[in-house]
């Protein structure tokens, strides 16, 4: 199939013939394409040097509600007085921690300053939203990601202590539970997130929740705990 190229027109492709996972080419973040992309199971990754690239996995990366998994551990951090967890309050400074914090494994950031722009963009809007862990006055920890429907897509997480960013995650997980929303998109396996409960499953098996969680009223504006 061959890889389909973007114009100011906005639309997009089925996803279902999209080899290695990419729908098309070009284009721009604005927040319509964007919402659009979601909407299809279609999000964006790509680097400085490239154009931009638009993805479906074949193996979607989710976490249902009800199967997060807490250690033991965790819930002994989870019940100490350490950190505490706001939602949107420095939206702009998570995104901006997800794109700087270094991750082992990881060359580079695929969360670019158009990127940020675009996401910063998507957040004034009330469709993008941050959750932030709290240590000493400082924030350490913190995950960000767009809600259309009844449809959490997480984006990227970062810590700078340890723990910080399951925390963030845990709490967002209660939160969409609390809020009646069907799933967590985590997009791509990570092996941190595959031990919170995190599965794969086929895309269109995805596409067929996605269609059924977005036709639910979107829950637009700042978010609280």
């Amino acid at each position: 199939m061959p890889i389909y190229i973007l114009n100011d027109k906005i639309e997009f492709p089925p996803v279902a013939g999209a080899e290695d996972g990419i729908v098309a080419i070009g284009g721009d973040l604005k927040a319509e394409r964007l919402i659009m992309a979601y909407k299809s199971g279609i999000f964006p990754w790509y680097s400085e040097e490239e154009p931009i690239i638009w993805h479906s996995p074949e193996q979607r990366f989710v976490l249902f509600l009800e199967e997060l998994h807490i250690s033991k551990s965790m819930k002994r951090v989870l019940n100490s007085t350490r950190f505490s967890v706001t939602f949107d309050s420095d939206f702009s400074f998570v995104i901006n921690q997800c794109a700087s914090v270094n991750r082992k494994g990881q060359d580079g950031t695929w969360i670019i300053k158009e990127m940020i722009d675009a996401y910063v963009n998507l957040h004034h809007l009330g469709y993008a939203h941050s959750v932030e862990v709290w240590h000493e006055e400082k924030i350490v920890g913190g995950v960000y990601g767009v809600s259309i429907g009844k449809c959490f897509f997480a984006e990227s997480m970062f810590h700078t202590v340890s723990n910080a960013s399951k925390i963030a995650l845990i709490n967002l997980v209660k939160f969409l539970k609390k809020n009646d929303f069907l799933f967590l998109d985590a997009q791509v396996f990570t092996e941190h997130v595959a031990t919170m409960g995190a599965i794969e499953i086929p895309r269109n098996e995805f596409i067929q929740l996605l269609n059924n969680g977005i036709q639910f009223s979107d829950k637009i504006g700042k978010w609280h705990l």
